[in-house]
């Protein structure tokens, strides 16, 4: 029976979980649990195993866990790492970029077998993006907005209208997996939404489609109407003073008003009037 003892601990070995490594972000700052799947197979068998340890890029040893005998934690992890010997779980403390890297847990016997791998990410916040109008156009009543979206020494302009936004120049950099953040500019729930993410975080800037285009509109109604209540003055003027002095003599007055400046306060002036 002694002699089919290694071939059963191969065995056991080959059954435990094979350590595919799993992606994991973890924003600066936070915590982290690294889990063991199967770890009751572990557990059961360790006591022939011997020992289970946590690595750090496969070569620093985080913690070493000897069966019955002790749980030794390296210095540099101290403070900052806690083995969970119920689960074999690995909680590492208030995360930094240096953090970063793959994680495995492995038992020892004749040789390592790893059961759990992890690739950590730990990424900061990323800055809240700015959003501004370049320009704004209509044709055929449809308004048309180009927009710049900045953030994190990158930017995207897009031109947009109350559908759909297309991408003119500038690069949106990282991809939905990517450790690099993501610059996007849509429309929806009639705004223009610049945002700005990374796999731990997101912030936005928005601006309504209506009010941008109503205050264009506005700005060239302003210059238009201005126009109109001038010559409605000129003219409330001319039949002022004609009817005034019919009763007297045929008179006309021409009223002549150079200055811009006074034609608008007499525009106004008679509007309000």
């Amino acid at each position: 029976m002694e002699t089919l003892l290694p071939f059963t601990i191969a065995i056991l070995l080959t059954l435990l979980h094979q350590a595919v490594s799993s992606s994991v972000f973890v924003e600066k700052g936070q915590d982290v649990r690294l889990d063991v799947q199967g770890y009751m197979t572990v557990k059961e068998n360790l006591k022939r195993l011997n020992i289970f340890t946590w690595m750090f890029n496969t070569s620093d040893n985080v913690v070493t866990y000897i069966h019955e005998i002790e749980t030794q934690v390296t210095r540099k992890y101290q403070g900052r790492a806690e083995f969970i010997e119920g689960n074999f779980s690995l909680l590492l403390k208030n995360l930094t970029e240096g953090d970063s890297g793959c994680y495995t847990a492995a038992v020892s016997a004749k040789r390592n077998k790893d059961v759990a791998k992890y690739q950590i990410s730990v990424q900061e916040r990323v800055e809240p993006p700015v959003l501004t109008v370049n320009s704004v156009s209509s044709i055929n009543t449809t308004c048309n907005v180009t927009v710049t979206c900045r953030g994190q020494n990158t930017s995207v302009t897009s031109s947009c209208n109350s559908r759909t936004c297309s991408q003119v120049r500038g690069e949106s950099r990282g991809a939905e997996n990517s450790t690099v953040p993501l610059l996007s500019v849509y429309v929806a729930g009639g705004s223009i939404i610049c945002n700005h993410s990374n796999q731990v975080s997101w912030a936005k800037d928005t601006k309504e489609i209506k009010t941008i285009c109503v205050s264009k509109s506005g700005k060239t109604c302003t210059r238009a109407c201005t126009h109109t209540h001038t010559q409605y003055a000129l003219l409330t003027l001319r039949l002022y003073f004609q009817e005034r002095d019919k009763a007297d003599h045929n008179y006309a007055v021409t009223v002549w008003i150079r200055s811009p400046v006074i034609i608008f306060f007499v525009g106004c002036a008679l509007i309000r009037w």
